[in-house]
């Protein structure tokens, strides 16, 4: 019964977002150029903030007190939804991205992408993979940097393998890693269902900080198994599916 009046639902919100979207870009677009990088980042968080509203969905979020804003970390997050981001940036608005270059495909989208230092993976030729590590760095220079280490959204509610990208900025840079879990993502739309479940509860767990030290001895395996283990360990705790 609920499936069918989500279905209905889904179209006009969309629909919505998309043209709130867009006007946030527009409205934002004029901060850009003038290089006024605290009011975007403040918009663009109270626009992601918004957007949950606007499904009438409310973010919770566990564990505040493990963000320490005068140190700079890799967030490292679990991906099942595109509305991963938007949860990511409403708690981490400073922060630059790294992931998957087709989301910069999506109409509108894209240019909020744009808006908040999204650097798109690339096929991993010699040369895509020097450019992209240069954008990194320079990008991430004096912020954290946001990156979902599966690669893509993962089909099943489970979290996928990680990829070891992150590992070279651990390795190159004196940053930590903050691992953040979020639930409910994967009911409320994953990538393989056209509609929202506005049912879902939405849940981002903010894990304390590993420091550089703790993990610069261990192997590229122990560092990805360190890492997802934590995220893991509160992601079975809520998970619907």
């Amino acid at each position: 019964m609920y499936s069918s009046v989500w279905k209905i639902l889904t179209i006009p919100v969309f629909g919505f977002l998309y043209v709130y979207t867009a006007i946030g870009v527009l409205l934002v677009i004029p901060l850009t150029w003038i290089k006024a990088k605290k009011p975007v980042q403040i918009m663009t968080m109270l626009f992601s903030r918004s957007v949950f509203l606007i499904m009438f969905k409310k973010l919770r979020i566990e564990g505040r007190e493990n963000i320490d804003k005068t140190r700079n970390n890799i967030i490292i997050a679990n991906h099942s939804s595109l509305f991963d981001i938007l949860a990511i940036v409403a708690i981490f608005p400073e922060a630059t991205w790294f992931g998957h270059e087709r989301l910069l495909k999506i109409p509108v989208f894209r240019l909020y992408l744009k808006l908040i230092d999204y650097i798109p993976y690339k096929e991993p030729t010699i040369r895509n993979t020097r450019h992209m590590l240069e954008q990194l760095l320079e990008k991430g220079k004096d912020r954290s940097i946001a990156i979902f280490p599966e690669g893509t959204r993962t089909l099943n509610g489970r979290v996928n393998p990680f990829y070891r990208g992150f590992i070279y900025l651990l390795k190159s840079r004196n940053i930590g890693i903050q691992p953040v879990t979020l639930n409910g993502f994967y009911d409320l739309k994953p990538k393989n269902r056209y509609y929202i479940d506005f049912g879902s509860k939405l849940t981002a767990v903010i894990h304390k900080p590993i420091p550089r030290e703790e993990l610069i001895g261990k192997t590229d395996d122990e560092i990805i198994q360190t890492v997802k283990t934590i995220i893991e360990s509160a992601y079975l705790k809520n998970q619907k599916s």
